[in-house]
């Protein structure tokens, strides 16, 4: 009887010890073998995955210090990339819930693509490893609305000017507010703005698009809500 008891306790405490391995790995660093590990799909699953628990307010109680030496001793292998608004209230980190070492992040005022930004896309997907690439606009996008506004500023005109697109892509019937005042107006140019950034990277980056034709590789659009910290993938 006695034996039974520790065999039975034994295996009760493995199986503790397993399951809380298993919760731990999402805790840790991405490392060179979960990163090879992760297909395009996985990336996008444990993107929302983090976004979930950010909302639930749920998030992983991480060592970032202990992630940051990791990091500096043994590289980075970050497995997605996201490129999202300079919006101080849209942080990537934060709403996927993910540590140092897990993600590349591009930010711009408007989440819009430029030169600099594809060839640093190029490098984190074909050099670095890194399986999905999510262009993450924002609910209340103050670029966005000033496009809609058509402000001019300094350099941020040529900057504004990258959304126009998106702001003449959207019809509305004759006397319909297109300004920063229609918040449903301003939340289509948002999505449509996400996904002509999309669009502009498979169309500009010719080593982006073999990947995603090749299947190793995803290019998504995606809309964080500030209010309920949900991110929303079309």
């Amino acid at each position: 009887m006695k034996n039974a008891f520790v065999s039975l306790f034994t295996m009760a405490t493995l199986g503790m010890a397993l399951s809380f391995n298993a919760f731990a790995k999402e805790y840790q660093t991405a490392d060179q073998q979960l990163q090879a590990a992760t297909t395009p799909t996985d990336a996008i699953e444990r993107l929302k995955a983090g976004n979930a628990r950010f909302v639930a307010g749920e998030n992983f109680d991480r060592d970032y210090p202990a992630q940051a030496e990791l990091t500096s001793e043994d590289g980075q292998y970050p497995w997605a990339v996201v490129l999202s608004c300079l919006d101080s209230r849209s942080t990537p980190e934060k709403v996927f819930d993910q540590g140092i070492g897990d993600l590349f992040v591009g930010r711009v005022a408007g989440n819009v693509v430029s030169d600099n930004m594809l060839g640093s896309f190029e490098f984190a997907t074909r050099v670095a490893g890194a399986k999905a690439i999510v262009v993450m606009g924002h609910t209340a996008c103050g670029a966005v609305k000033g496009a809609c506004d058509g402000v001019e500023l300094g350099n941020l005109t040529t900057l504004l000017g990258e959304i126009m697109p998106a702001v003449d892509g959207i019809t509305t019937e004759p006397g319909t507010d297109r300004s920063s005042a229609n918040a449903e107006f301003v939340h289509k140019v948002t999505k449509l703005n996400a996904q002509m950034q999309v669009n502009e990277i498979l169309r500009r980056s010719d080593v982006i698009r073999e990947m995603v034709e090749a299947g190793d590789l995803v290019v998504v659009p995606a809309i964080h809500d500030l209010s309920t910290g949900e991110v929303t993938f079309y």
